[in-house]
């Protein structure tokens, strides 16, 4: 995003079937920069987050038509990988902790200070800004800035840097088929180690799948799918 005064606003989604709240959320995130859409039920809120492109998400945890929960899932199984912070009056741990492993970024439980709110958007604004391109892997993606891999499933798999850097170089050109010697050569410092790529490509099929790197038989490797 550019620092051009005319530049578009980050793009909020709020997902709350309380009016009063939603209207509140509203304007009190539209007057920090933020252009909101509001969704007052699962259903709609889903149809928004797939349709649309947001810098972060605030889902209610019970709503109407698709709960908030549900509504997250589906979203990180199409990787929808926008940052989510989940509003709730479910403030126990077992709530967190599911509201975490289904994909949320951050979790605020009812009734909040206003403040902090803000501050937590503003923060996860920061971490969407701070992605850059992300190149696709199958129907994953890899996160250039992050330094991992996003799933189709929307889970996050972080990579060492050696794991990053051979990942990058075959899915930047998915069409390529790159040789074990060259692979070698620009990637790894020790280029007499002949293994050394095959034994990454093994850590990365172990983490990410067999399919995501593939063996062309008497040539090499080139990117495959996740």
């Amino acid at each position: 995003m550019t620092q051009d005064s005319r530049a578009e606003p980050p793009r909020l989604l709020v997902m709350e079937d309380d009016s009063e709240l939603a209207e509140m959320l509203a304007t009190l995130l539209g007057g920090n920069g933020f252009a909101v859409d509001v969704a007052e039920d699962g259903q709609r809120g889903l149809h928004f987050a797939l349709s649309r492109r947001y810098n972060v998400m605030l889902i209610d945890r019970r709503l109407p038509a698709i709960d908030g929960l549900e509504v997250l899932i589906r979203l990180r199984r199409r990787a929808v990988t926008t940052r989510a912070l989940m509003l709730t009056a479910l403030g126990d741990l077992a709530d967190r902790v599911d509201g975490l492993n289904a994909g949320a970024d951050d979790y605020l439980v009812k009734p909040f200070e206003v403040d902090e709110l803000v501050a937590r958007v503003r923060a996860l604004n920061r971490r969407f800004l701070d992605e850059a391109q992300l190149v696709p892997v199958g129907d994953g993606f890899l996160n250039m800035s992050l330094h991992e891999v996003t799933l189709p499933d929307g889970r996050r798999v972080a990579l060492s840097p050696r794991e990053f850097e051979l990942l990058r170089m075959l899915a930047v050109r998915p069409g390529a088929i790159h040789s074990r010697d060259q692979l070698r050569s620009r990637l790894f410092e020790d280029t007499s180690a002949e293994s050394i790529v095959d034994t990454y490509v093994y850590y990365l099929r172990r983490k990410l799948g067999s399919g995501v790197i593939r063996t062309v038989r008497g040539f090499g490797y080139q990117i495959g799918a996740l």
